[in-house]
């Protein structure tokens, strides 16, 4: 006869035993699959944002395509390194990249254009960053640039916006802090329906401008979108202009640039930044 003590032991050992099977049977408990999805302003994701208004989106991810249009930019000494997220443009000294505009990039009557950038400090004449040229007038039609002057401890910013042909609109903003050597998301975008201008930095608005009247924008005489330098810097120029002394090259990174046909909401322009900063 089996001796009581000997028995209990022995069911005790087949309850672990049989435990054991058990747990082996699940997979191991991963927390993160049970964690809700990370919403940001209404969005999960940087492309759910205006994705109908978004008509050009370079992220120099592998190659200088533009993915809305499918249509390959011309490269003239740029390269790709690692950027704010995947790859980035690295601009250098007289090097930018070309890039023939869409319709829906010319007849935008407001517009986002928005991007990431790291530059160093630029002593040596402005440093452009996104342009769409005029092929008949000084400036582009849309002209971002890091203007001389400024310093390690404020950055000044300029763009200029021409409609109809003639009539330029400059957008100013000084004294942007902790801008230099480190990435940052800039923005620029114009409402027709109230003819404002606004200057983004970081997803805040920095500065606002009213142009009253101004009304739909109209981009004629349209050359080349030009990444990394002022669109009268190019070689042959894209403007009626040639180079000047005080002018120069983004020898910094360059990433994200995305181009809407709409003035993005404060709310939009602060989520797409926050979640691109989430790697969304």
């Amino acid at each position: 006869m089996v001796s009581i003590k000997y028995s209990k032991a022995l069911t005790a050992f087949m309850m672990i035993a049989s435990c054991t099977m058990l747990v082996s049977c699940y997979k191991k408990f991963d927390t993160k699959s049970y964690a809700p999805a990370l919403v940001i302003g209404g969005f999960t994701s940087s492309k759910e944002i205006a994705p109908a208004n978004l008509v050009a989106y370079w992220s120099f991810d592998g190659s200088y395509i533009d993915s809305i249009s499918g249509t390959l930019a011309e490269n003239n000494g740029t390269t790709l390194v690692t950027g704010y997220k995947g790859q980035a443009m690295q601009g250098a000294l007289n090097s930018y990249v070309l890039a023939t505009p869409p319709a829906s990039i010319t007849g935008m009557t407001s517009f986002t254009v928005g991007y990431w950038v790291n530059s160093p400090l630029h002593p040596a004449g402005i440093a452009g960053i996104v342009a769409l040229a005029n092929t008949n007038q000084f400036w582009g039609n849309i002209e971002m640039f890091l203007e001389n002057g400024g310093t390690l401890e404020a950055m000044k910013f300029r763009a200029k916006v021409i409609t109809n042909g003639t009539t330029e609109i400059g957008i100013d903003k000084d004294g942007v802090v902790n801008f230099y050597t480190k990435w940052n998301h800039l923005a620029l975008s114009y409402d027709e329906t109230t003819s404002t201008f606004k200057f983004y930095v970081n997803g805040a608005v920095s500065t606002s401008k009213v142009v009253a009247a101004t009304g739909p924008l109209s981009f004629v005489n349209n050359g080349k979108i030009v990444f990394g330098t002022a669109s009268f810097q190019t070689t042959p120029s894209q403007t009626t202009h040639g180079p000047e002394p005080w002018a120069s090259f983004m020898t910094g990174q360059l990433d994200e640039v995305r181009f809407y046909n709409k003035a993005l909401t404060d709310g939009e322009i602060s989520a797409l930044v926050k979640l691109e900063g989430r790697g969304k």
